[in-house]
C-alpha cells in the first residue's frame, strides 16, 4: 500500500544527507565507487520526484570536506563522477535550478569549472532550486561567516552591536534560501554529520536504514507524511499553535 501524503503541505525545503552509497555497493560484492555511481543516478530520480511534487529547495549532501580523508582511489572516483554528474535534460525539462554550496577551492578546477558552468546554464530555471553540498563542513561555513563579520566591523562597515541572528544568516553560504523543513538521512546513521547546523535548528528529521541508491518514491512519501503528522512550534507551546491555526 503506497503512503498518502497531503499535497496541500509539501515541505517547502527538503535537506537530504545521501548515505549508504558505499555499504550498498559492498552487500553487493562491487567497489563502493559503484555505489556512488548508483547514487548520483538516484539524485536525477528524487530530483524529478521532488520537482514534480512542488518542493521549492532541494539541498544534498553529497561530499563533506572530511571526506577528503577517505582512500584517494575513492576521491578521485568521486570527483571524476561529478564531470559526468546529472544530464542538463534533468533541468530544462524539470524547470531545476543548480547551485553549489562548499570551499570550492579544495575541488579540482575541472571539477570547479563544470558546477560553474551547470550554474550558469541553468540559472533562469525558477521552478525548483537544487543545491549541493560540495566540499562542505557547516562548521566552516559558520567560522567562514564569522571572519566576514569580523573584517566588516574591523573596517568600521558596521559595529558588533548590529550582529544577529540575521546578520549570521546573511553571511553564511545558504543564505538565499530559507532553512530546511525537513531532513532526511539515509543508510541508518543518526547523526547530522556537520551538515547545515545552523540552518536545521528547527528543522524536522527523518532517519531510514534504507541505503540511498534504493531511496525511492514511496521512502520519499513516508518521510514526507512523517513530517505531515507532527506539529512544528518553533518553541512555543502546542496549545499556542493550535489558537494560531485558527486564526
Amino acid at each position: 500500500m503506497s503512503t498518502t501524503i497531503d499535497m496541500t503541505r509539501i515541505p517547502q525545503h527538503i535537506a537530504i544527507i545521501m548515505d549508504g552509497n558505499g555499504r550498498w555497493a559492498m552487500d553487493r560484492g562491487l567497489d563502493r565507487t559503484f555505489g556512488h555511481k548508483a547514487g548520483l543516478d538516484n539524485l536525477e530520480t528524487v530530483t524529478t520526484l521532488c520537482s514534480n511534487l512542488g518542493v521549492k529547495y532541494l539541498t544534498v549532501y553529497a561530499f563533506s570536506i572530511e571526506n577528503f580523508n577517505r582512500p584517494a582511489y575513492e576521491v578521485e572516483a568521486l570527483m571524476g563522477l561529478v564531470l559526468s554528474f546529472i544530464k542538463m535534460d534533468l533541468f530544462h525539462n524539470n524547470n531545476v535550478s543548480f547551485h553549489v554550496v562548499g570551499d570550492r577551492d579544495r575541488l579540482p578546477q575541472s571539477v570547479q569549472d563544470k558546477l560553474r558552468s551547470m550554474e550558469e546554464e541553468t540559472a533562469q530555471y525558477d521552478g525548483m532550486a537544487l543545491t549541493i553540498a560540495m566540499s562542505y563542513s557547516s562548521k566552516q561555513e559558520i567560522v567562514h561567516a564569522a571572519k566576514v563579520i569580523a573584517r566588516k566591523v574591523q573596517n568600521g562597515e558596521m559595529s558588533a552591536d548590529d550582529i544577529n541572528e540575521d546578520t549570521m544568516k546573511e553571511n553564511l553560504w545558504t543564505s538565499w534560501m530559507p532553512d530546511p523543513d525537513l531532513l532526511i538521512r539515509t543508510g541508518g546513521e543518526i547523526r547530522i554529520s556537520n551538515y547545515l547546523l545552523w540552518q536545521c535548528a528547527y528543522s524536522e528529521f527523518y532517519f531510514c536504514d534504507i541505503y540511498w541508491p534504493d531511496f525511492d518514491e514511496e521512502t520519499l512519501h513516508q518521510a514526507i507524511a512523517s513530517y505531515q503528522r507532527r506539529q512544528r512550534r518553533f518553541g512555543k507551546t502546542e496549545e499556542q499553535v493550535e489558537n494560531e491555526e485558527k486564526l
